[in-house]
């Protein structure tokens, strides 16, 4: 083996001779613009308006958004990256929450500009659900039955 082709780099450069690249720390522009960024999906502003009062396991949210499991994990993994968004673990289940309530404020004043009355803002928060089979609104269920029994999203 040459000195160049284990591990993807070159084995004859010294450490002093690499480049580290780091990015420049943001400005506080950039900070917010990001933040907007990672509210700028609907779904996204849904799974923060869902779990707003209370924290929601992934089927909730299928059953309260009509979305498809991988579509919400995608944009779940994007809250969680930019730390919107914090999990719980409770027996087999795993359930997100707001990992900052100033978030609610920042919704709600959106809604407010957006003229958008508070019934509507609120409508997604609503428990219990009736085709959710999650523990939280329907914890009558026996424990295998529960998030397995929705139906098969579009």
């Amino acid at each position: 083996m040459d000195s160049t082709s284990s591990k993807g780099y070159n084995h004859s450069m010294t450490t002093s001779h690499r480049v580290i690249i780091e990015e420049p720390p943001q400005s506080a522009e950039e900070s917010m613009a990001m933040l907007f960024d990672q509210l700028s999906q609907p779904a996204r502003i849904q799974i923060l308006l869902v779990i707003r009062e209370q924290p929601a396991c992934v089927c909730h949210l299928i059953a309260a958004l009509g979305l498809r499991q991988a579509a919400i994990s995608q944009h779940l993994m994007a809250l969680r990256k930019a730390g919107l968004v914090k999990t719980r673990r409770h027996s087999r289940f795993i359930y997100y929450y707001l990992a900052d309530q100033r978030l609610i404020s920042l919704i709600d004043t959106a809604a407010e500009i957006a003229k958008i009355n508070r019934p509507t803002v609120l409508r997604l928060s609503r428990r219990p659900l009736e085709n959710c089979p999650c523990p939280q609104c329907h914890p009558e269920l026996p424990p295998e039955f529960s998030c397995k029994s929705l139906p098969a999203s579009k």
